[in-house]
């Protein structure tokens, strides 16, 4: 999110927010989060899911870049946390989101280099998992194999509490090593304010999308996948039936 009137408060942060020791301390947290992403993405890159994060990197790029107004002298886009985890799965979505925010960075100047660490936290770490969870936690709402009403419903819940989340990681950053002039309350209030207005253009956008990929090709949707435990239930279910048709 941009500010043309408070420049101190927009998630994407430019350098200087935040003090260097905290600017430090959560590039070492997204550091060591997308190490832990990279390990496990390897079991969910498969055949369907590389050209999917493509996509979705791709997509998310391109809505970033794409603002809309929220309040006077104050803009909004697209995080993509809940459309990417709910798509691609939480450790793909996490890094899709990590390339789309570095290459903003050191090509577009949209959010400072120093701030990379603060920015990936919330909107590729805090954005997507949190997305994520409220995801699994409505997954027992699903009908059908696109997902039904149910999946339109949890895309849309699930980008807005992932992007005040996001907004909140802003707040408690400022609050350790803030150095701008507005006091915590200022931001505090204005990021949650704001970020209810824009989670809910969000959630639309996150809910059409899905919505659209499910009824097209819902095995491309990583929610609407089986966990792994059905599927070892199936696989071991099915060799017994074959046996017992044999023995019958």
């Amino acid at each position: 999110m941009t500010s043309t009137t408070t420049t101190t408060v927009a998630m994407h942060m430019s350098d200087g927010i935040v003090n260097a020791p905290v600017s430090f301390a959560f590039a070492v947290v997204a550091v060591v989060a997308l190490a832990a992403c990279c390990w496990r993405a390897r079991a969910d890159l498969d055949e369907r899911a590389v050209p999917m994060a493509g996509l979705v990197a791709a997509f998310i790029f391109a809505v970033q870049m794409i603002n809309f107004p929220i309040l006077p002298g104050v803009s909004g886009h697209l995080l993509g946390g809940a459309l990417a985890a709910i798509l691609v799965g939480p450790y793909v979505g996490a890094l899709c989101i990590a390339i789309v925010l570095v290459v903003q960075s050191l090509l577009f100047a949209d959010g400072g280099v120093s701030a990379l660490g603060t920015n990936i936290t919330n909107m590729a770490i805090i954005a997507t998992f949190v997305g994520y969870t409220i995801a699994i936690a409505g997954r027992r709402f699903l009908s059908g194999r696109s997902g039904g009403r149910g999946l339109t419903v949890v895309a849309f819940v699930s980008a807005l509490v992932g992007t005040v989340c996001a907004a909140t990681g802003f707040v408690i950053e400022y609050a350790i090593g803030g150095v701008g002039d507005s006091s915590l309350a200022t931001v505090a209030g204005y990021m949650w304010g704001t970020h209810a207005l824009i989670g809910i253009g969000e959630g639309l956008i996150t809910a059409v999308t899905v919505t659209a990929v499910a009824n097209a090709r819902p095995d491309l949707v990583y929610l609407l996948r089986p966990t792994r435990t059905a599927a070892a239930s199936a696989s071991t279910r099915e060799p017994a039936a074959g046996t017992e048709g044999v023995r019958a």
